[in-house]
């Protein structure tokens, strides 16, 4: 603390890092419960119990439930550009970039507590206020990128609409998750996600299917 009162700088630089920890703390603990049970069934003080916090230092970080169910499905697609970010550093023809980038996605469904909460928050969106972001525009928009990409190369059947392709095999892909988790919780949901690209996404020379996270998906998460 100097003379005239105020926090010093390093003081003031622990304070900034202990708030980060406390706001990511109360963030992951919302995150696992909403996937577990829900919007409507977490209270503020479930959440503060879960981080290991008060409940005065979850009002410091958010004004309320809602607040937090925003920042979660938030954090949800601030990672679906850093999923495709690593599929493009493989280098990989754009059919496979596709079937990569579903098959981690589906990965991080399968394991990540905040895509869990995301995509469960979306189905419940009618009990938040608050505006969540809108669900799957932007997880298309990496999709048909890529089937653009593939359609400027000859990978598509002639006539072939690449966003067309892409709204049906997002559509496809969540419906599969979407049942594996109420049937399985997800445990299934690797096996049901490489039925969808069979299925749907064209053959391609070499028939690499999700190779690198499929090995990858047998030993645990990639993220």
């Amino acid at each position: 603390m100097t003379k005239s009162g105020q926090a010093t700088p390093q003081r003031h630089g622990l304070k900034q890092e202990r708030a980060v920890r406390t706001y990511t703390q109360i963030l992951h603990a919302a995150a696992d419960i909403f996937a577990a049970r829900g919007f409507a069934e977490v209270t503020l003080v479930d959440i503060a119990v879960h981080a290991g916090v008060t409940k005065g230092a979850v009002y410091f970080h958010f004004a309320n439930k809602e607040a937090i169910a925003v920042a979660v499905s938030e954090e949800y697609y601030a990672r679906l550009p850093a999923l495709a970010e690593g599929v493009k550093a493989l280098d990989l023809a754009p059919l496979d970039a596709t079937v990569e980038l579903l098959t981690r996605i589906a990965l991080a469904l399968r394991d990540d507590n905040v895509f869990q909460a995301a995509v469960r928050l979306h189905i419940e969106h009618f009990l938040i206020e608050g505006g969540l972001p809108t669900p799957f525009v932007s997880y298309t928009e990496l999709v048909r990128r890529l089937l653009d990409e593939a359609d400027e190369l000859g990978q598509l059947q002639p006539g072939t609409s690449p966003e067309a392709l892409a709204r049906v095999l997002v559509a496809a892909f969540f419906g599969a998750q979407h049942i594996s988790w109420v049937l399985h919780g997800r445990k299934d949901i690797m096996e049901r996600v490489q039925e969808v690209i069979a299925a749907i996404v064209p053959a391609r020379p070499g028939g690499l299917v999700g190779s690198h996270v499929s090995r990858a998906g047998q030993r645990g998460s990639v993220l």
